[in-house]
């Protein structure tokens, strides 16, 4: 269900938002850093300090996760179901290492693990692309910018 393609985005860029809904029916954004490709069909991220996104995910599991490369400005929406991996149960303790081996000491702060079940991906791209921007003019672009930014 995950292309390869988007799974390698994840695994470079960790960083996905996660767009939720509130108890109270209102749009929720949320940038989550610990991102992981659990399998074929399945995302992850460490909650460390996401009460919101978890009180949000507990009330409507439903959510979509956005992956974007910042130097190729293509990336990807998954949507799916999440559900919250207590700690101290068989399923944590089986994902943890692999947590653990990307982040280190990272993960003792984690809380719980949000495990989300992909059931649709649509990529992204930025508008240049559509007038025949290539990948390396974007790269090109966008390192030149961010090296002014960040000099």
């Amino acid at each position: 269900m995950i292309p390869s393609s988007v799974q390698e985005l994840i695994t470079r860029w960790r960083l996905g938002n996660i767009a939720t809904v509130t108890p109270g029916g209102r749009p929720s954004v949320s940038p989550k850093g610990t991102f992981l490709v659990v399998d074929e069909q399945t995302i992850a991220f460490g909650e460390i300090r996401s009460p919101q996104t978890v009180t949000n995910l507990t009330h409507n599991p439903e959510c979509e996760v956005n992956f974007v490369d910042a130097f190729t400005r293509k990336g990807a929406r998954l949507r799916g179901q999440a559900a919250m991996v207590r700690r101290d149960t068989k399923e944590f303790d089986a994902l943890y290492p692999r947590f653990q081996e990307v982040w280190g000491d990272l993960c003792d702060r984690m809380n719980l693990i949000v495990k989300i079940d992909v059931t649709e991906v649509k990529p992204l791209t930025t508008p240049p692309y559509d007038t025949g921007a290539t990948e390396d003019e974007m790269i090109a672009l966008y390192k030149a910018k961010f090296s002014e930014m960040y000099p």
